[in-house]
């Protein structure tokens, strides 16, 4: 008598424990993407500052001048994937709402 009490109570229990466990949580990519922007590409720009500062002051201005223009090219096309994100987002809405 006092097992099968037990035995009830534990399942009892572990019904209960099921119920309430919680949902599994999807990845937080804006913290990700987040965290990116504000850690790691700051101090990736500063070590491109730190080569062209190098490279300029050893009188190789021509491949300084071409590397940066390569850097501004690419923050462009980040700055423009980022844009259109944006502008997609939008229209998405705009059609479907």
């Amino acid at each position: 008598m006092i097992a099968t009490e037990l035995a009830q109570q534990a399942a009892a229990v572990l019904q209960q424990a099921t119920l309430a466990a919680p949902e599994p949580k999807g990845i937080n990519t804006e913290g990700i993407v987040t965290f990116f922007a504000s850690n790691i590409a700051p101090i990736l720009l500063a070590v491109l500052g730190v080569i062209f500062i190098g490279r300029a002051s050893r009188g190789e201005i021509s491949k300084v001048l071409t590397s940066s223009a390569i850097a501004i090219v690419g923050l462009a096309f980040i700055a423009g994937a980022a844009t259109l994100f944006f502008v997609g987002d939008y229209l998405i809405d705009l059609i479907f709402n």
